[in-house]
């Protein structure tokens, strides 16, 4: 039997707080790796156009649905990078909320939970401010060279990060029936 990690992977016990994130990007790499929806498989979207690199490790929430129809994204943080669909434990500490190409594209950012070189961060407040700068510089301009563009709003601490996650739970429990 097949697992789907979309569907048939727990967001957690102790979600909206910590939630399990599937990687889908190590950071550091300029593969754009996606989740295919209908097999579960991981592919190869495209190389990033641009001469950058993904600044955190960055996959989804499990069992989440947002707007885009995807799953919740997630950036984790750690000192290291995630191989692709490993399974993390994740502190939810924020959220970077951003328009792609006129749609709302919310991404949680988290710690990983096991990684103690952060795991001590509760609120995106609290992270240094360059982190957010190049989380920032990379979400805005990673898509200029495809002729795209990509706002990032304001970065909204804890609280704001849960309501979503939580919403997001809500909103694929409503989608799929469950």
């Amino acid at each position: 039997m097949q697992v789907h990690p979309w569907h048939d992977v727990s967001y957690g016990d102790k979600a909206p707080e910590i939630v399990n994130g599937i990687i889908e990007i190590p950071k550091n790499t300029r593969a754009k790796y996606e989740l295919d929806k209908e097999t579960g498989m991981l592919i190869l979207d495209r190389v990033i156009y641009s001469s950058m690199y993904y600044p955190t490790n960055y996959g989804f929430i499990p069992q989440t649905y947002c707007d885009d129809q995807d799953p919740l994204d997630i950036l984790v943080l750690s000192q290291i990078e995630i191989v692709p669909m490993c399974m993390v434990e994740a502190k939810v500490i924020g959220v970077m909320q951003m328009m792609d190409g006129g749609e709302m594209d919310d991404k949680i950012i988290a710690v990983a939970a096991n990684d103690m070189s952060v795991a001590h961060f509760n609120d995106v407040s609290e992270l240094p401010e360059y982190w957010k700068k190049e989380m920032r510089n990379f979400f805005e301009d990673y898509k200029k060279l495809e002729n795209k563009t990509v706002d990032v709003e304001e970065f909204q601490g804890r609280e704001k990060a849960m309501e979503i996650v939580q919403q997001a739970i809500t909103d694929y429990k409503n989608k799929f029936n469950k």
